[in-house]
């Protein structure tokens, strides 16, 4: 077998969001709304959990209607609340590793509320390379982040 090398490559997301950075960092924070914006493929999503502080780890199961299964595994190293989150994550299609990723997200107070820097450090393996469709699933999930934080509040159930 032909030994591929790795690849390397990163790009930067900054967003702005009309809220503080306690609010834009509950988003990230909480599995629920956590789910609901990040999950980019949520009708074939079979298992998601999230377990946010440090050493904890996210992880996240796709099972496309072709029958491939796509595990994202994530683990937290540093969190400090309304400032930074940083986190590694690996994407295995079919038990097959195709990247590792170490990001680092900082929240900013701002004129207008939040300025929040998505930072992704990639590494590639054995020949896999998908970078212009990670930053558009990024930029796309952090759109719908957007969407979440301007959500009204949930009702509690009652009578």
């Amino acid at each position: 077998m032909k030994d591929i090398p790795s690849t390397h490559t990163d790009f930067i997301i900054e967003r702005e969001f009309d809220a503080t950075p306690e609010a834009v960092f509950q988003a990230w924070a909480d599995p629920q709304a956590k789910r609901r914006w990040s999950d980019c493929h949520a009708e074939h999503t079979t298992g998601y959990r999230l377990d946010f502080r440090p050493f904890g780890h996210e992880t996240h199961q796709v099972l496309y209607p072709d029958g491939r299964v796509q595990q994202i595994e994530k683990v937290f190293f540093d969190i400090e609340s309304a400032r930074r989150i940083v986190f590694a994550y690996d994407i295995q299609l079919d038990s097959r590793r195709l990247s590792v990723s170490l990001v680092t997200v900082e929240f900013f107070a701002h004129k207008h509320g939040t300025r929040m820097v998505y930072t992704e450090q990639l590494a590639y393996l054995d020949g896999h390379e998908d970078r212009a469709q990670r930053i558009r699933g990024t930029e796309e999930s952090l759109d719908r982040l957007r969407l979440e934080i301007t959500r009204p509040p949930r009702s509690p159930a009652g009578p």
